[in-house]
């Protein structure tokens, strides 16, 4: 096969076979086909977009350019979950243990944060002393044992996505509904798990900026799954607000424990309780919706739910004290409040100012290999829908440093708006798509 040819090909618009795609992934990933061949393609691809059967065709050839997990012998249902992403989206670390505490297994590969959406992964590196590169051989001896494990992409998974996402970060080819797609779902085909409930964002905070599109990538990354004979549930959910009330990790911890102890925004335990529910429909659970909430309300107050997070922090090494006594959590030296200058009701809480701010801060990542600050951050104290007096605190900004922080207050302030009429709260789920 020639790579020129097979630019060529998708440079008119026409479609690629599967040894065309296969050749390609196979070639790059052995570094046999150079970069510069490798961005023509897929800047073409991003131009030209993708059928159904190459979509399918990429997401497989990827999965099979590393190791592939089977973890059937752990259960006959294995879940996983996963984000496009968010701002202060910090579900999966609430309802991962709940899941795990009604029996089901969850077995979960997260990432780092990139850009101004958060990662699962730093959240949990802010437990002091949480493994997040444990074996293969342990993470299915934990989702074995205890029911969860949640841990970072090893590096023999998916090779060729890897290098594929860098380039596509690199020449401006990131927003492409095929090569999402293919993304993902070759990470999660990889990874092992059976069943996937998988949450589409979009809006302001989320990297797309309209239901359509956000229903167009859940359609085709249920397409892949399902073309497997694999169970897939699709939440299509709002993000033109930060979920919750806090952004930055280690406030993202808190928030989560205090979530896993029946302490939630509205917000996010509206999500929270919709994917819960659809986590357990996918599981087999033929209950009601109303039976299946009462259950997840059970082991959140019963204390199950908050247990087998620890048990799953302390499995993987973490100290373990600290999610007893949050207060042992270190915290951002400067806490800064942002005050309100005229009363009404917030109309909008722009997510993406937010989280653009919580970048500044140090809080997340503008290039992969970005430290960062996992002290900073922002708790919110009104969002959509409430009504705030002139002079009244909207929100607390946790910084490292003063340098720049008058600036961070006039831009979170701006994140606001607010309107003399009453608005209502925004629903979070928009659609499920099954």
């Amino acid at each position: 096969m020639n790579i020129i040819e097979i630019i060529d090909k998708k440079r008119l618009g026409k479609e690629l076979s599967e040894k065309e795609i296969q050749y390609f992934i196979k070639g790059y990933t052995e570094g046999e086909i150079p970069e510069y061949q490798a961005a023509a393609l897929i800047m073409a691809i991003c131009i030209n977009g993708m059928t159904e059967d190459e979509i399918l065709a990429m997401t497989y050839a990827m999965a099979n350019s590393g190791e592939m997990l089977d973890l059937s012998d752990i259960a006959d249902t294995v879940i996983d979950k996963h984000s496009t992403g968010g701002i202060g989206d910090k579900v999966t670390l609430i309802i991962s243990p709940i899941i795990a505490s009604l029996g089901i297994p969850v077995a979960k590969m997260s990432g780092r944060g990139l850009g101004i959406t958060g990662g699962t992964l730093d959240k949990l590196q802010s437990i002091p002393a949480y493994r997040t590169d444990i074996s293969i051989e342990e993470f299915k001896n934990n989702v074995k044992e205890i029911g969860i494990s949640l841990i970072s992409q090893t590096e023999d998974l998916v090779p060729a996505d890897k290098k594929i996402y860098a380039l596509r970060d690199s020449i401006a080819a990131v927003r492409s509904i095929p090569l999402i797609a293919s993304s993902i779902m070759s990470k999660k085909i990889a990874a092992g798990a059976n069943k996937i409930l998988i949450d589409v964002t979009f809006g302001s905070g989320a990297f797309m900026k309209d239901k359509i599109q956000a229903k167009r990538l859940a359609k085709a990354m249920r397409e892949i799954w399902k073309r497997k004979d694999k169970q897939i549930c699709c939440v299509i959910s709002k993000m033109n607000q930060p979920l919750g009330y806090s952004i930055g990790n280690t406030l993202e911890v808190i928030e989560a424990v205090q979530a896993l102890q029946g302490k939630m925004a509205d917000d996010l335990q509206e999500i929270v309780l919709t994917m819960c529910v659809q986590m357990l429909k996918l599981a087999g659970r033929k209950e009601s919706k109303e039976e299946l909430e009462k259950e997840i309300w059970e082991v959140i107050h019963n204390g199950k739910a908050f247990n087998k997070f620890v048990e799953l922090a302390q499995r993987q090494g973490a100290d373990v004290s600290y999610l007893y006594d949050l207060n042992k959590l270190e915290k951002a030296p400067i806490i800064i409040p942002v005050i309100a200058e005229e009363k009404g009701w917030i109309k909008e809480l722009n997510a993406e100012k937010v989280g653009k701010i919580s970048i500044e801060l140090g809080a997340g990542r503008k290039r992969k290999e970005d430290e960062i600050d996992r002290r900073v951050g922002i708790i919110l104290c009104k969002k959509i829908g409430d009504f705030v007096e002139n002079g009244e605190c909207l929100a607390y900004i946790h910084a490292s440093r003063s340098e720049n922080i008058d600036d961070f207050v006039e831009k979170l302030k701006s994140a606001y708006q607010i309107v003399p009429n009453k608005i209502m709260k925004e629903k979070v789920v928009e659609e499920i798509l099954l």
